[in-house]
């Protein structure tokens, strides 16, 4: 009887530490990048990630176990901006061989052409206007040409070889005028989805433009589930997309999303779990008697 007690009391220990369901930070300003209660909810998904932002080259060559990482683009060199491409695996460097600024752990895929970045908000890449798009944190943003869509994938950062996963990832959006257009979703080890979520847009319908709205949008995990991939759906097209009246052109700012880790490697907290349980079982075989 003592064995089931002490057992049952290690179960009601480790019960808590799952919470269903995601948790969503979403966000809508046409006040500027200034908006105390808009940049409030950003601040509260770097809470929700946990730990401090490690800086670029942080923790190589043993991988950080706790906090964040996060791109604002303007670090990018004249070299990968518009009207150059932007490299996919920029910020996927390896320690020692790439500056510290590329060692994030992160990178990008699209079934489009490229990528841009730029610090004129897509003058030389838009069929328009480029008045419509402010940059979040100046002045550089990123888009996408030949389609509206980018997966962003993880690596230890330093060791592009190194396949990891994160809790949770977030962006800032620039001018998402239109619902249904632009979202984020979340998917596993195993590419099995984790959830949709749709950005939040200035107008419920398409019957207008906005100039100088950012929206975000931050999801994580506290589960255990692990995001492998983030499939980024940005607008109704590629930037050099034909767009009709109703349709939506949406950029990128500020990507933020927790500490990659290697699949292989389990978290902190799950490893003291484990040692957790093992102290008891082992407490719990020097009082049984000889």
């Amino acid at each position: 009887m003592k064995k089931q007690s002490l057992l049952a009391g290690i179960a009601l220990t480790f019960a808590p530490l799952a919470v269903a369901g995601p948790i969503v930070r979403s966000a809508l300003s046409t006040a500027g990048a200034g908006d105390v209660t808009f940049n409030g909810v950003i601040t509260s998904f770097r809470t929700d990630l946990g730990g401090s932002l490690n800086a670029p080259g942080a923790c190589t060559p043993s991988p950080c176990t706790t906090g964040r990482r996060e791109i604002n683009w303007d670090g990018v060199p004249v070299g990968s901006s518009s009207p150059n491409p932007f490299p996919g695996n920029f910020f996927n460097g390896t320690a020692g061989v790439e500056p510290d600024a590329r060692v994030r752990g992160a990178s990008f895929t699209t079934p489009g052409t490229g990528f841009r970045v730029s610090a004129t908000e897509f003058s030389l890449e838009l069929p328009f206007g480029p008045t419509d798009f402010d940059p979040f944190s100046p002045s550089r943003m990123f888009g996408i040409l030949g389609s509206n869509i980018v997966d962003v994938t993880f690596s230890v950062p330093g060791s592009p070889g190194a396949e990891a996963t994160v809790r949770g990832f977030g962006a800032v959006f620039s001018d998402v005028d239109y619902p249904g257009f632009t979202s984020i979703e979340y998917f596993d080890a195993d590419d099995v989805s984790l959830g949709l979520f749709a950005v939040q847009s200035v107008f419920p319908t398409p019957s207008g433009n906005s100039t100088g709205s950012f929206s975000f949008l931050g999801v994580s995990f506290d589960a255990g589930e692990r995001v492998s991939r983030v499939r980024i759906t940005s607008g109704a097209h590629g930037l050099d997309g034909d767009f009709g009246l109703t349709d939506d052109a949406v950029v990128m700012d500020d990507f933020i999303y927790a500490e990659p880790f290697d699949t292989t490697v389990p978290e902190p907290v799950t490893t003291a779990l484990a040692g957790a349980g093992l102290a008891a079982l082992l407490a719990l075989r020097r009082r049984r008697p000889a």
